[in-house]
């Protein structure tokens, strides 16, 4: 065996959606960063999310003359977190490095995230020191991170995104979760070892469109949130244990107030319009955050694959080692 054989290999993620304009771009800095490690193996791992667009063609053009690049096309759109969990469940190296397609996230940043690897690190996640994008969307996303981490049972990172690299111990535990609607920052965050951030600028998107609106956002937080904790559980029955109690308390002074002054209805009307509405307001959202937590238990007992994969360019192997069984 040589020196080169030895290395350790390295697998570098990246989820895609219609990033035609985006890969081979990706792939040239990323070739770049493997030459400057040269003390590591790399393969170039790409869940392709049912891309409409030529992103698949061009992959495979890539992979004529890259045979570090394994790619894995799905039936349809499985979703975001889901394209990650398949591509850490089917990577063959000793760590995974999660990158984006658009290249807001510098693929340079890797060889930092290796160095603290190597000092036993298990997971090295980028904190996002500063973003180009809409304001209100960046305020969103602030405000999505801080949500999380207040609610959340275990240490979230705050303005920390997929960019990361993961451990193959923390792999291995990915397996044993069954969520169909999995929050990976979250579920890496839960598992525990030692982890540490990577300040960084993110930059501007420079070609093709984001698939991250403000409503992706807010799907993304509530995914985040009953994924990561029951606390909303908890808020809603100590909520409900205060209004009745506040209930109760009204029930008698508008009954000592019925005995003792007569019936006139026109006082208070309005108070009462406003709690009635607001009441029905209040239970709509109880109800359908007891919903959100009721159809994950649906899905996940209902069972079925993570993702299917329909399509494969892999000159290595048709059957990876580490290949997640539910795909």
């Amino acid at each position: 065996m040589t020196d080169l054989d030895k290395r350790p290999l390295i697998t570098i993620s990246i989820p895609v959606l219609n990033e035609e304009d985006n890969v081979e771009r990706l792939i040239a800095r990323l070739q770049s960063v493997a030459a400057q490690n040269s003390d590591y193996a790399f393969e170039f791992l790409v869940t392709d999310n049912a891309s409409d667009d030529n992103t698949f063609a061009k992959l495979a053009e890539i992979a004529a003359s890259e045979s570090r690049l394994r790619v894995l096309r799905f039936s349809r759109n499985f979703g975001f977190q889901r394209s990650i969990l398949v591509n850490l469940l089917n990577a063959r190296g000793e760590a995974a490095i999660q990158v984006d397609a658009d290249l807001q996230d510098p693929p340079e940043l890797i060889t930092e995230f290796l160095a603290k690897w190597r000092q036993g690190y298990k997971v090295v996640y980028g904190i996002r020191r500063r973003r180009k994008e809409n304001p209100l969307l960046n305020i969103a996303r602030k405000l999505h991170y801080r949500l999380i981490h207040a609610l959340s049972e275990v240490d979230v990172p705050l303005d920390a995104g997929d960019f990361r690299l993961i451990d193959r111990e923390i792999i291995d535990h990915l397996r044993s979760f069954e969520d169909r609607t999995p929050y990976l920052r979250g579920i890496v965050a839960s598992i525990g070892y030692p982890q540490i951030g990577v300040p960084y600028d993110r930059a501007e998107r420079i070609a093709g469109k984001s698939k991250f609106d403000l409503f992706k956002l807010i799907a993304l937080s509530i995914d985040g949130i009953c994924s990561q904790s029951t606390k909303p559980l908890q808020y809603i029955t100590l909520f409900g244990f205060v209004v009745s109690m506040v209930t109760a308390l009204l029930v008698v002074v508008y009954l000592v107030s019925y005995l003792f002054h007569g019936d006139d209805t026109t006082p208070g009307f309005t108070t009462l319009v406003l709690l009635v509405l607001v009441s029905i307001g209040l239970n709509a959202a109880f109800v359908g955050m007891l919903g959100e937590y009721v159809g994950r238990i649906y899905t996940t007992v209902r069972r079925g694959p993570t993702a299917v994969i329909a399509d494969r360019i892999d000159p290595i192997s048709p059957a990876p080692r580490h290949q997640d069984p539910s795909s």
